[in-house]
Formats: structure tokens, C-alpha cells, sequence
């Protein structure tokens, strides 16, 4: 049967290194079901025997976002990079896996990405509900919008776009990309629109809509295909005409 090496970079802060496992090539196999194939028997290519590799999954299907790995230097979801279509892809029988670089490294592939749920928090992210009590008709929300706001709403906090952002660094504080979606998603819900000014004026500090340098490398490489540009430009405008509002005191619509 046909074998494959998967090379990871492994290792804990300061102290990371390449380590080869040799694999049989399997219809149908990920990256996700390779790491599993280690886990039960973690022997190196040449017949060392060493602790198991570490990383995250949860959900196997695209959803949660914990599996962001780079694969041959790519951010990507393990759960769906499949063995055959990468070895067709690049015609080389070798997988390189390595954690993401735009996060703190935990061990091996897992990374703290803490940091994007922080953000999150900062732009106030969800819709406020004050109780339970029957408000009525709920304001209606024009099919174009519902479109805008379920694109956006599939975004997974994967990291994937920080990752292949080059404004994103130890260097700087912007939030990235993924963030400005989630903003651009709670500012559209009628409910979500009674934060909009908050969450702009969060966006027109440091680490706001300011430090995105329209590389677009996040649309590209977005598992879900998020509208981030979309989101991206969207918002520049909306700050743009907070910040009129803000030097004239105008009042909010």
C-alpha cells in the first residue's frame, strides 16, 4: 500500500522542532483522521517511539473552527483537508502541519486564540436583551440583508484570516478581519443596531478599521467564505460617518 510522511512542527515555546510519521494513504482519510492514526501509535518515521502529538478538534465538520492548523503553509481547517487532495495538489507525498503563527503556541499544533474572543467582547458582539416579555412584531428584515447577515454569521473564530492577514503581529494591535465581519453582522440586526455607535467608536480606536492595510488575503483563505472584504469596507464607511456625526454633534438616526 501506498505511504505518505506527515512532518509536524511541534514542540512548546522556544523549544519546537520537525518530527516525520510515515502513514499509509487511505480513500477518504484528513488530516484530522492522520493525527488520530499518531495518536494510537506515535512512532516516528524512523521507528522512535515519542509522545503523542497534541492538537485541537471539536465538531469534525467545519463548524466550530478549533482544527486551524497551517497545512504546507497554508491556514486551513484540518477536518476537511483531505489526504488525497493534497498529495494530488501538490504531488508530493510529504504533509507539512504547524500551529498557527498569529497565536500564542500552547504545544504542538494548538495555539491560544483567546485573544479573537476578547475582541469580540470589546465590540460588544451579540444582541442585548433586556428580559423575556413580549415586545410585540419584531422589526421586518429585508431579504438582502437576511442574505448579508447569514454570510457573516457563519463566520467560526477560526483564526484562519489573522493568520494570512500581514497587518496582524506581536507588533500590532488590530483586531483583524474577523472581528470587523462580526461588528459589521450586529450592526445590521435592528435589535444589534441600538449598539451600532458603541461598537464604531471601538472600531475608531487603536486596533480598529484603521490598521487593515486591504491586503484581502482573509477572503481568500476564509473556510467559510465570509464577505470579509465586504464587511471590511462597509464599516470604513460607517465610521466615517460616525466620525461626522461626532465632529458636528449630530444626533443618531
Amino acid at each position: 500500500m501506498q505511504k505518505y510522511i506527515l512532518k509536524i512542527w511541534r514542540g512548546t515555546p522556544g523549544s519546537q522542532y520537525w518530527e516525520e510519521f510515515e502513514l499509509e494513504r487511505k480513500q477518504g482519510s484528513n488530516v484530522i483522521s492522520a493525527l488520530f492514526e499518531i495518536q494510537r501509535r506515535p512512532i516516528t518515521k524512523e521507528g522512535k517511539s515519542v509522545a503523542p502529538v497534541v492538537w485541537d478538534a471539536n465538531c469534525l465538520e467545519e463548524v466550530c473552527g478549533s482544527c486551524s492548523l497551517l497545512i504546507n503553509g497554508k491556514p486551513r481547517q484540518a477536518c476537511t483537508a483531505l489526504i488525497e487532495q493534497i498529495i494530488e495538489a501538490t504531488g508530493s507525498s510529504t504533509i507539512t502541519l504547524a500551529p498557527l503563527s498569529k497565536f500564542p503556541l500552547v504545544r504542538d499544533l494548538i495555539v491560544d486564540r483567546s485573544s479573537m474572543f476578547e475582541n469580540l467582547k470589546k465590540v460588544a458582539a451579540w444582541v442585548a436583551a433586556d428580559d423575556s416579555r413580549d415586545i410585540g412584531p419584531y422589526p421586518k428584515i429585508s431579504q438582502q440583508q437576511q442574505e448579508v447577515m447569514y454570510s457573516l454569521a457563519q463566520c467560526m473564530t477560526c483564526g484562519c484570516c489573522l493568520e494570512a492577514c500581514p497587518q496582524v503581529s506581536e507588533r500590532s494591535t488590530f483586531m483583524g478581519p474577523a472581528v470587523i465581519g462580526q461588528v459589521r453582522l450586529f450592526n445590521i440586526h435592528p435589535t444589534g443596531a441600538l449598539q451600532k455607535s458603541d461598537r464604531l467608536h471601538t472600531l475608531m480606536q487603536e486596533g480598529g478599521i484603521s490598521g487593515c492595510g486591504n491586503a484581502q488575503n482573509c477572503v481568500v483563505v476564509c473556510p467559510k467564505k465570509v464577505p470579509l472584504t465586504d464587511a471590511i469596507a462597509a464599516i470604513g464607511r460607517d465610521t466615517t460617518i460616525q466620525a461626522i456625526k461626532d465632529l458636528f454633534s449630530l444626533p443618531e438616526r
